[in-house]
């Protein structure tokens, strides 16, 4: 049996897995005249807007082995460098977040820096992107303002400034995460982070909806600069909250021209770039089936018009699976499918301001893909250790299994994997994530 047979049967079983009165007096004495009732208390002081501000650090670093030692590990981003050491994120955050009872007007703001490897695949375009050409590198995740206005059933919450995508079940920040190493769809399928304005209407008990305006995928502002192009992008979608709260999700869209227009600094840019759309979809949903087992499924399509890619267009499907075993670990399983036509979405990026310079158009030394279907199968758990003492009791610790494969190949060569010597690949990795 080959290893794609084991990798499908594997996942197939992944997926099935995933539908699946006051005390009586002691004496006889008389009892004593009752008192009179005390005074109700006086109610408390509402909180200080100052006392919801928050400073935090977190810390992830880890180390994914290949028995293969190639030189990177195709098809995952964040844990490229396989064999090595890594410090993915320092994350700093100075917030004050809206509390999520809140029925008045209420204002807050989010500040969150990064340093670290995974820096050079989060970067907003002008922002610290050119600061450092070494493989830990500086970065923006966050930095915005957001209001709530009390309006329908839960109000509207408005966010502007510089923020990460609500596209997408996985995050950059990896303490939401399942699993060390990201899925197809976080790293080729879905933006990471958007500059502009971004509404979320909670329009009843269990329906938000979503809308915004920004300037592109990991963009910022001013045309080439921030910018790789001159228009404008959006973004739309539902939320919802079903079945006593025990089924939730969200279905968002993200579309606006994405392509580097060709210019003197964008070598590689197209001519009339915008005028070629970039259509992102993501959906995911996640059930709940009893206090220790929940399943999420998600959905992505992708198409680029890019005329040089003849509109490539990509879908993936992911599969999470998650128990806990004990109030410390959790089991966690993943199975995706992901499919790349044209080649256009799965690519290396050896150098380490190659992604940079692929979105603004640049000279680089990415290696594209082959034009094929992926499939990766991810085995891990969550160790919470308890009675720790500060400020090491917000640890993570999470190893995985991942095994991937081209599951058949349009055209193009068909190894992607260890150097171009196999069709798949085996990791072995572990991480941890310190709060403090």
């Amino acid at each position: 049996m080959t290893r794609t047979r084991y990798l499908l049967i594997a996942s197939s079983a992944l997926f099935a897995a995933g539908l699946l009165a006051a005390p009586a007096r002691a004496d006889n004495t008389t009892a004593p005249p009752t008192a009179a009732p005390a005074a109700p208390a006086a109610p408390a002081a509402p909180a200080a807007w100052s006392d919801n501000i928050k400073v935090g650090l977190q810390i992830e670093g880890g180390v994914s082995f290949n028995p293969a030692t190639p030189k990177t590990n195709w098809g995952q981003l964040f844990t490229d460098h396989p064999n090595q050491a890594t410090l993915n994120q320092a994350l700093v955050t100075f917030s004050r977040d809206i509390p999520k009872d809140v029925t008045d007007f209420d204002v807050g703001f989010h500040f969150t820096g990064l340093y670290g490897s995974d820096a050079r695949y989060t970067h907003f375009l002008g922002v610290f992107n050119y600061a450092v050409d070494e493989r830990y590198q500086f970065d923006i995740v966050e930095a915005s303002a957001s209001i709530h206005i009390p309006v329908l059933a839960g109000g509207l919450d408005v966010k502007a400034g510089l923020y990460p995508t609500p596209l997408g079940f996985e995050t950059i920040d990896p303490s939401t995460n399942p699993f060390y190493s990201h899925s197809y769809i976080f790293n080729f399928g879905i933006p990471l982070k958007h500059s502009g304005v971004l509404g979320v209407l909670h329009a009843t008990d269990f329906l938000d909806v979503y809308g915004g305006v920004d300037t592109g995928v990991n963009t910022t502002f001013g045309d080439q600069a921030g910018d790789n192009n001159g228009t404008v992008a959006g973004l739309f979608g539902l939320g919802f909250t079903a079945l006593g709260g025990n089924l939730t999700g969200v279905a968002l869209t993200h579309f606006g021209p994405e392509n580097p227009s060709l210019g003197p600094n964008q070598p590689l840019g197209l001519y009339n770039a915008n005028h070629y759309n970039r259509y992102e979809n993501d959906a995911y949903a996640t059930y709940k089936w009893n206090d220790k087992l929940s399943t999420t499924t998600e959905l992505n399509y992708i198409k680029d018009e890019n005329p040089l890619t003849n509109a490539a267009e990509g879908w993936g499907i992911a599969q999470y699976v998650s128990y806990a075993v004990t109030d410390t670990i959790t089991l966690n399983g993943r199975g995706e499918i992901f499919r790349d036509g044209k080649g256009f979405y799965v690519n290396y990026y050896p150098g380490n301001l190659d992604y940079v310079n692929v979105q603004y158009g640049k000279y680089n030394t990415a290696v594209v893909g082959p034009h094929t279907t992926y499939g990766e199968i991810t085995f891990g758990a969550t160790w919470k250790p308890d009675g720790l003492p500060k400020p090491i009791s917000g640890l993570l610790i999470r190893p995985e299994l991942r095994y991937d494969a081209a599951l058949g190949t349009v055209s193009g060569y068909e190894k992607p994997f260890n150097n171009g010597k196999d069709n798949g690949s085996f990791t072995i990795a572990s991480d941890f994530v310190l709060g403090f």
